[in-house]
């Protein structure tokens, strides 16, 4: 699949090979780090929508399987639920690159023992190194050791492998395939330090293509797959045949034969070709080798498969085709464990008319194929797809013969037979997990069912959300499957967006007071490259676009509806009714464009650091503010119901950064204090009593980085993520809902869209939503304090006439001191801002009555007493 890229900042990863911390991990001393508010977070479901390279089952243990993705990190299966478990949520912002996964491993030695070799480019799109991750718990639980080299999860040849793999009878070894001429590495302690194999003396040297100036399809490919030989060891001491395919056309398979102390060509090898993969069935004493010319995931014209005898050293040339008759590579190759001599290898490559996939009995002697033609363009299939569990991926294509609708596949370079099951095959695809649990089937002659096996599995790089305030709670821009219309949050969508269908929707926006229109602009080769909707999104017309439009750009429509501005890529604003489009002056091609939310002729633009404003429907822009950031990513927005109120976030950390907002239309704009950094801003619906819409931003604020929330107007926030819930990267887009306080919207980049909800009633700084200014008094002591650390008792009296329901009491922090642990209330900071919220069983507060807490803290300098405490958006006498 392609994919939206994103440069971030450097990170600060050392070089050594020292164990490092879990991904994400704050220390107790870090309050702010800690959940501002009871939040659950799930999926907005689209089941798939990525390329799933890698498929692991564990030889050891039934039904424990793992699938690694590009850009969306690992999942497990659940086999009582049918579904996948993610497993890398808790990898933060600075090492969003480790959602990329080149690498899996699953101990057969100790199951609960898994590793995952991460990053997500090996050239400068991503700034971080690459990690061996392990866990000793299935992965519900990391440590991470950070390498001296970068590792290409998102990178050409990731459908090789696996590039990570541990001995099966002495599990603390483990070595790792290097890409970029870094070579072979091996780690005798579990994962947690690796050191180079220097005997290994073939990095590899086949690139892409050598002469991309991006360092993408330039790197070398390098180690791309390790494979024991079972049968040459014993529990507890090293395998002693250890095989190695390299990237190198010429000697693209090595074997060891002293347990990786010295390493050899493997002699009488076929050349001209890259081994994708290497099965060992050690029973018959056969190694697999699927070839393809080059390293994939999307292409190669020509490919071999080859059968090496491990006992004679026999080559045997066991293609299921003729090499004249190859228009594609080979790459999925899996064995049955229960049957040996069932071998299957699919044709990857093979996008038109479909992937095929081959099934041998005997060893690769003869074979048969999924599916043959009876009389061209006619197909026979030995299976039926069933997509009903996810409709979308018929794409809503009416292809002619021989394509059919959904296609068995492509980029089908994970392909597995289950060790315990030969009924049961998993394969990967650019969108899905397909499956059957009916395979033997095939041997028979008789139909077989495939299905998608991926719930739960979501890995969309989401580019661009929204939130009517009626009709389809969510509306989705999606890299690669366009998008969707979701009415029901728990369900997947029939059918993604068509009518014309993007290869990547980059921008869409509704009418504020009139949400049935929609418009969205994406890719497309060839156009069009916009389309209208009338009904809210569900059925869509293409529209006309001027000349010289490459991408999509941005998109916005009108308060009312009725006019379009839309900035595409390869050419400058515009303006229109929905048919043809007037070039609008005074704005800069590529600006980033926006409605107003009230005034049905005023439209926004920010480019470069400049804010500017159209009045007149877009046809002619001004510029306001200047001095926005002018490097890095920047969105902004305008506020439902108030005209010319805009927030607008962005920046790049080696310059302007931040969050700034204006109330007058974009001529000047004020920093919010306190945020570092942001980079999304959106809003929902007001909390209970507040009048402003609630403030939602992945920034960071306080030195944490996090999804926060503020309810009134951006004067406080609360941080609603945590630690274990980070997703990499969330900088794309962010949005409340109008229509459910405290449930957001969230894009990330490669998990899907991340939707949280809250059983909170109120706001973030109050309590009961309807108690007045004055109705609350707080008493604050410091009744212990020593160097460094204090402790603290709070009382607080409801000194209104009506009983609370519960309470939420906040206090800002003059000389920046920290609360630890709390007793009676559950704490939140962010920087200097403190919230602390009732216990379940001391929320009622009757007239009168009072509820206490107290807490330890620490501090730098001096310990004051805050100065005041707000509940409610209130501020309560001090005692």
């Amino acid at each position: 699949m392609r994919r939206t890229r994103h440069l971030l900042a450097g990170l600060a990863l050392t070089a050594g090979l020292l164990a490092g911390a879990a991904p994400g991990t704050a220390t107790a001393a870090d309050p702010a780090s800690t959940a501002a508010a009871s939040y659950n977070w799930k999926n907005v479901r689209v089941d798939g929508g990525g390329f799933v390279p890698g498929i692991v089952f564990n030889r050891a243990e039934k039904d424990l399987v793992y699938a690694r993705t590009d850009i969306g990190g690992v999942y497990r299966w659940n086999q009582a639920a049918a579904s996948w478990t993610p497993l890398l949520d808790s990898v933060d912002w600075d090492h969003w690159g480790h959602t990329g996964v080149v690498g899996l491993a699953s101990d057969t030695v100790d199951p609960d023992r898994l590793y995952a070799a991460v990053g997500t480019y090996t050239n400068d799109w991503d700034p971080g190194n690459g990690a061996v991750l392990r866990s000793a718990d299935r992965g519900a639980t990391w440590q991470r050791t950070d390498l001296p080299f970068k590792l290409g999860g998102n990178m050409p040849g990731r459908g090789m492998g696996e590039r990570l793999a541990v001995d099966p009878h002495k599990n603390s070894v483990l070595y790792l395939g290097a890409p970029s001429g870094n070579g072979l590495w091996r780690s005798t302690d579990s994962g947690v330090t690796w050191s180079k194999v220097t005997s290994f003396t073939n990095p590899g040297n086949y690139q892409q293509d050598p002469t991309d100036t991006s360092g993408y399809n330039s790197d070398e490919q390098g180690i791309v797959w390790v494979t024991f030989d079972e049968s040459t060891g014993t529990p507890g001491a090293a395998t002693g045949t250890i095989y190695v395919g390299v990237g190198d056309k010429e000697n693209a398979v090595y074997r060891s034969t002293d347990a990786g102390s010295t390493w050899t060509r493997l002699p009488g090898q076929p050349t001209g070709y890259l081994a994708h993969k290497g099965v060992l069935d050690a029973e018959n004493g056969h190694l697999y080798l699927a070839y393809s010319d080059t390293a994939g995931p999307y292409d190669g014209g020509k490919g071999r498969v080859w059968r090496y005898a491990t006992a004679t050293g026999e080559w045997k040339d066991i293609s299921p085709v003729a090499e004249a008759d190859t228009f594609h590579g080979f790459s999925g190759l899996t064995v049955d464990r229960q049957r040996p001599g069932t071998v299957m290898v699919s044709a990857y490559s093979a996008w038109w008319p479909d992937t095929q996939i081959f099934r041998s009995t005997d060893s690769g002697s003869t074979w048969t194929k999924a599916w043959d033609y009876t009389a061209y363009p006619t197909r026979a299939n030995r299976y039926t797809m069933d997509v009903s569990t996810v409709p979308w991926l018929t794409w809503g294509a009416t292809p002619a013969a021989p394509e059919q609708t959904p296609k068995l596949g492509w980029m089908t370079e994970a392909l597995e037979i289950d060790p315990f099951d030969s009924d049961r095959m998993m394969y990967g695809t650019g969108a899905t997990i397909y499956g059957t649990q009916e395979l033997t089937k095939w041997d028979t002659g008789t139909n077989f069912t495939i299905r998608p096996m991926v719930k739960g599995l979501e890995e969309t790089a989401v580019l661009d959300l929204a939130s009517p305030p009626s009709g389809a709670p969510l509306i989705s821009a999606l890299g690669d499957i366009g998008g969707f219309r979701h009415t029901d949050l728990t369900a997947v969508p029939s059918m993604m967006f068509t009518s014309p269908n993007f290869t990547s929707t980059t921008s869409l926006d509704y009418a504020e007071t009139k949400p049935d229109v929609v418009v969205r602009s994406g890719h497309l080769d060839g156009g069009p490259r916009v389309a209208f909707s009338a009904d809210n999104g569900a059925n869509w017309t293409a529209g006309q676009e001027p000349s010289g439009v490459t991408g999509g750009g941005t998109v916005a429509v009108s308060a009312d509806g009725g006019r379009y501005v839309w900035s595409p890529d390869g050419t400058g604003v515009h303006t229109g009714t929905g048919g043809a489009w007037t070039a609008s002056t005074g704005i800069p091609a590529g600006a980033t464009v926006e409605s107003d939310r009230v005034d049905a002729k005023t439209f926004y633009g920010f480019k470069d650091g400049t804010f500017y404003a159209s009045t007149d429907g877009g046809a002619t822009f001004t510029a306001r503010a200047t001095g926005l950031p002018a490097k890095g990513n920047a969105r902004f927005k305008a506020v439902p119901g108030r005209k010319g109120d805009i927030w607008l976030a962005g920046g790049a950390p080696d310059s302007t950064y931040g969050l700034w907002h204006s109330t007058d239309g974009g001529a000047a704009f004020t920093r919010v204090s306190g945020v570092d950094q942001a980079d999304t801003v959106g809003f929902g619906k007001a909390a209970p009593g507040a009048a402003y819409p609630a403030l939602y931003t992945s920034a960071k604020i306080g030195g944490v980085r996090g999804i926060f929330r503020s309810t009134d107007a951006g004067t406080t926030w609360v941080r609603i993520n945590d630690d274990a819930h980070q997703w990499g990267w969330t900088g794309g887009a962010i949005t409340g809902d109008p229509r459910v306080y405290g449930r957001v919207y969230v894009s990330t980049n490669g998990r899907g869209i991340i939707y949280g909800d809250t059983a909170e009633t109120g706001g973030d700084g109050g309590g009961d939503p309807g108690t007045p200014s004055g109705a609350c008094k707080v008493a604050y002591k410091v009744t212990n304090q020593w160097q460094g650390g204090f402790q603290a008792d709070v009382t607080l009296t409801n000194t209104s006439t009506t009983a609370w329901t519960g309470w939420a009491l906040g206090w800002q922090y003059p000389a920046g001191q920290r609360v630890g642990q709390m007793w009676n209330a559950t704490p939140t900071q962010a920087g200097t801002s403190v919230t602390a919220r009732n216990a379940g069983w001391n929320g009622p507060v009757a007239a009168g009555a009072s509820a206490s807490f107290g807490f330890t803290g620490t501090w730098t300098g001096t310990n004051p007493v805050p100065a005041a405490f707000t509940l409610g958006g209130a501020t309560c006498s001090v005692a």
